[in-house]
């Protein structure tokens, strides 16, 4: 997934946020917490808003896109010389 949530776990366990206050405070429900862990889901706005209220942060501080990069063929991978 083109979108990496690795900022906001940075920005969380600094803020002193682990797994089970975020369960406990429902800043995030179980299902996308594990979701976003494993790059199988994503936030909405609703919630990248809280987030940014609750983190007082900007929403390019909790994520950032990373372009996805095709697999390799032999051969394909030319010079640019």
């Amino acid at each position: 997934m083109p979108i990496k949530y690795d900022k906001l776990f940075a920005l969380l366990k600094e803020k002193g946020y682990n797994t089970t206050r975020i369960r406990r405070e429902n800043i995030i429900g179980q299902g996308t917490l594990t979701a976003i862990k494993n790059g199988t889901g994503g936030l909405d706005a609703k919630t990248i808003s809280k987030l940014c209220a609750l983190l007082d942060c900007q929403p390019g501080d909790i994520m950032e896109y990373v372009a996805d990069r095709p697999p390799a063929t032999d051969g394909a991978a030319a010079s640019n010389e």
